[in-house]
């Protein structure tokens, strides 16, 4: 008498039946991705990765609030996310201004009564020796790259305490780990928000608030635009990735949804590296 493994050749019927009812599975596991009925904050959110996050948020069925300084071209930008069938709104303040920011939360309350999801994308970077940077220029710096993340965590962490429920997610960046000259200030801060997503994770897990954060690579953004069209440095680095280019834009928003959605529930304290693989070559 032979036995056979379910699904290998001579397979009896019942079998065959269990491995043809396999895929029918699949939208029940896409569903862990879904993110309808949350509302999703998104700073820094009218272009380059802050855009794409909120974008691909929106497309998993959240109400997204974009955040930025110019109000114009966010409602524009929001618009064009409500033409698409996603829902979103416009919510502009600078997260430098603490009394601009709680105010802006205030009126979140009032709209929406509720905040699921925060992805803290806000920052600033001058590529220069410490000791060309005066002492506003440093302070700024380290304010918009790091002090404005600790307040804005803390203010969605208020209403999230208070669901129960809720994702941080803070968007870091491999030259936190990966220091190089010319770059301490924003070096510095990007590794103060790591710690930060660490420590968050560790006060607030036992709320059902998870803290993780989101570390790029080199990206194809506008803010890049000079380096990649360089034909020296865009070359160089995109030499020193192991896939061999510069990362789009659009693929840092796979592992933001990841991060927002149910399917990472018991994911907390991470730090997501996206960069093609960047900081593990040699």
């Amino acid at each position: 008498m032979t036995t056979h493994l379910p699904g290998a050749p001579g397979t009896d019927a019942p079998a065959l039946a269990q491995d043809a009812a396999q895929p029918a599975a699949a939208p029940a596991w896409l569903s862990r991705f879904s993110l309808a009925g949350q509302v999703a904050l998104v700073t820094g959110a009218r272009r380059g990765l802050g855009w794409e996050i909120a974008r691909a948020l929106a497309g998993c069925g959240a109400h997204v609030v974009l955040n930025g300084r110019e109000a114009h071209a966010l409602e524009a930008a929001a618009q064009s996310l409500r033409e698409q069938g996603a829902s979103a709104s416009a919510a502009a303040f600078d997260v430098g201004d603490a009394p601009a920011m709680r105010a802006a939360f205030a009126r979140l309350d009032a709209e929406h009564g509720r905040l699921d999801i925060l992805v803290n994308n806000v920052g600033g970077r001058l590529r220069q020796p410490l000791q060309s940077l005066d002492d506003a220029q440093i302070l700024g710096l380290l304010h918009t790259n790091l002090a404005a993340g600790v307040l804005l965590a803390r203010e969605a962490a208020q209403r999230m305490l208070k669901q129960g429920s809720g994702r941080l997610i803070a968007i870091t960046s491999i030259a936190g780990p990966q220091a190089r000259a010319g770059d301490a200030i924003y070096a510095t801060a990007k590794a103060g928000l790591a710690g930060l997503v660490r420590a968050l994770a560790a006060e607030y897990g036992p709320h059902g608030i998870t803290s993780n954060g989101i570390a790029p690579g080199g990206f194809a953004t506008e803010a890049n635009a000079a380096m990649v069209a360089d034909p020296a440095v865009g070359a160089h680095f995109a030499s020193r990735t192991p896939v061999g280019r510069w990362g789009r834009p659009e693929e840092i928003a796979g592992a933001a949804v990841f991060l927002a959605s149910p399917a990472a529930s018991y994911v907390n304290g991470h730090v997501l590296v996206v960069d093609g693989g960047m900081s593990i070559a040699m």
